[in-house]
């Protein structure tokens, strides 16, 4: 792709197809009919809590592909309220955790006796078996379905159970079960009880063979170990220049030319074998620094990651770190966000301020920058960037 000059301030090509990787319109569902009349191609909506997972389903329902792509899952800020109940399967004798001594094992501080009202307000545990059930049957009837949002985070705080006051303050417009402006509490969920929740939902992903939308806070690290965990003794094997060379000499191949032999290619679009990973994920809002992007692109890595940006996650403060990152990123990697909860204008408004600061750092002409960013999308979407049209 040629480099063009930068501070473009013609009218963004919308007509190309621009896509939003990652974002919440039913968080406000009043605002869902707005997708109808947005200038965006296409946009995939992320489900995070019990809450919000029919909200997706029914969007999906009214909006069909590619104009909304929906996914389901349950997000680390609610992982506290699922509890494994693998064990009991096994063994019958084990029975479903009482729930105070639930919270008390799985949040971090542990509750203390005089703050009984809190862990009294949250809601009873649900299984994870019942939970994956739910994502499995919703996954089934949109085969287009990412599983999503889900992941890691280290810094999010529990919010406060509602006072008499605020009560009455609740914006009606919100779904439920989200911060709604409370206080937040001194409670985080403890890292080992996320991690379970995040590798099963990673694992159901690989079975099915679905692509992955991730949260990672503060946890770049473990986010990384944890997909590891899923692909370890299923790392693709990398032949050397010499063998591909050979390989291409013997089998006439026309693309020889190719850096990436064929066999490699049809790994990567393989949707039908089950697998204990998924085949393709999405680092949303991606904050890590960029040196972690090596381990990520490794050659010998089974998952094609996408690194997705968006206004009010990446350039809302360290900016310039954001920078750094992008121009490190590979061109058909890259992705843009608005991560907004509520559709309509606001989020277009968005999208195209990201795909405009995008194609600046990367120095693509806006059209050059929206057909590279749809043609990634589609290849998220649908495992290859040939299907699918704007």
């Amino acid at each position: 792709m040629a480099a063009v000059e930068t501070n473009d301030e013609s009218n963004l090509p919308w007509h190309l197809g621009v896509y939003d990787a990652h974002c919440h319109p039913t968080d406000t569902i009043s605002t869902l009919d707005e997708v109808a009349n947005m200038k965006a191609s296409g946009l995939t909506i992320m489900a995070s809590r019990e809450e919000d997972q029919d909200l997706v389903r029914q969007a999906a329902n009214k909006f069909r592909p590619p104009r909304l792509i929906p996914s389901f899952g349950w997000h680390p800020w609610f992982s506290h309220q699922i509890y494994d109940d693998r064990a009991i399967e096994v063994d019958q004798a084990v029975q479903r955790p009482e729930k105070s001594l639930h919270y008390t094992t799985v949040l971090s501080p542990t509750p203390e006796e005089d703050d009984e009202d809190f862990v009294a307000s949250l809601p009873d545990p649900k299984p994870l078996s019942e939970v994956l059930v739910h994502i499995r049957s919703n996954l089934d009837d949109h085969r287009l379905a990412l599983v999503g949002e889900i992941g890691l985070d280290r810094s999010f705080r529990l919010p406060m159970q509602w006072d008499p006051v605020d009560q009455g303050k609740r914006d009606p417009k919100l779904t439920p079960g989200g911060r709604e402006g409370r206080r937040l509490s001194p409670y985080r969920v403890r890292l080992d009880h996320q991690r379970m929740l995040f590798k099963a939902q990673l694992n159901l992903a690989g079975e099915l063979q679905r692509a992955v939308s991730v949260h990672g806070v503060a946890a770049h690290g473990v986010v990384l170990d944890a997909l590891r965990e899923c692909w370890s003794g299923h790392e693709r094997r990398v032949q050397s220049r010499r063998a591909r060379k050979k390989a291409a000499h013997s089998a006439n191949a026309e693309n020889s030319g190719s850096s990436v032999s064929t066999e490699t290619e049809k790994e990567f679009l393989e949707t039908s074998a089950s697998k204990p990973y998924p085949p393709r994920v999405c680092l949303h809002s991606y904050s890590g620094p960029p040196d972690c992007l090596r381990q990520y692109l490794d050659p010998t890595v089974p998952v094609l990651f996408f690194f997705s940006f968006s206004c009010l996650v990446n350039f809302s403060l360290a900016a310039s770190k954001a920078v750094d990152v992008i121009k490190s990123v590979p061109n058909d990697r890259l992705l843009v966000e608005s991560d907004l909860h509520g559709a309509g204008k606001d989020m277009d408004d968005l999208l195209e301020q990201v795909v405009r600061k995008v194609c600046e750092i990367k120095k693509w002409s806006l059209e050059d920058g929206v057909q590279q960013l749809a043609s990634n999308w589609r290849h998220l979407i649908y495992g290859s960037s040939d299907t699918g049209t704007a």
